[in-house]
């Protein structure tokens, strides 16, 4: 998935975006986790740590969120714009095809 051309150019996102969230995901549990750690053994100081990777959890849940509404909206709006302007007429759809199929038939001399 990429908003921009070319891997290195700026605003290029990562082929794999979700697999970098995760990555993300698992570095700040792995905080909380040895920060817990750290709390139970008695080493009250690393509570800052955890109290940190809570923050960085919360604000990674709440920008992926924020961004999966965005993707939502985009994709709303590019549908809208590609139904915009006239309805889909299927009757006439059906009647061009058969023209078609006929010219088709006439050309192969059936």
């Amino acid at each position: 998935m990429r908003f921009t051309e070319g891997a290195d150019a700026p605003g290029a996102v990562p082929d794999d975006v979700l697999g970098f969230t995760e990555a993300l995901f698992r570095i700040a549990m792995d905080d909380l986790n040895a920060a817990l750690t750290a709390i139970r053994e008695g080493r009250y100081e690393a509570a800052k740590a955890g109290k940190v990777a809570i923050g960085d959890l919360a604000a990674m849940g709440r920008k992926v969120l924020e961004e999966r509404s965005n993707v939502d909206k985009l994709r709303k709006q590019v549908a809208g714009a590609v139904g915009a302007g006239a309805e889909l007429d299927l009757d006439a759809a059906r009647d061009e095809v058969g023209r078609r199929l006929a010219c088709l038939r006439d050309a192969r001399g059936d």
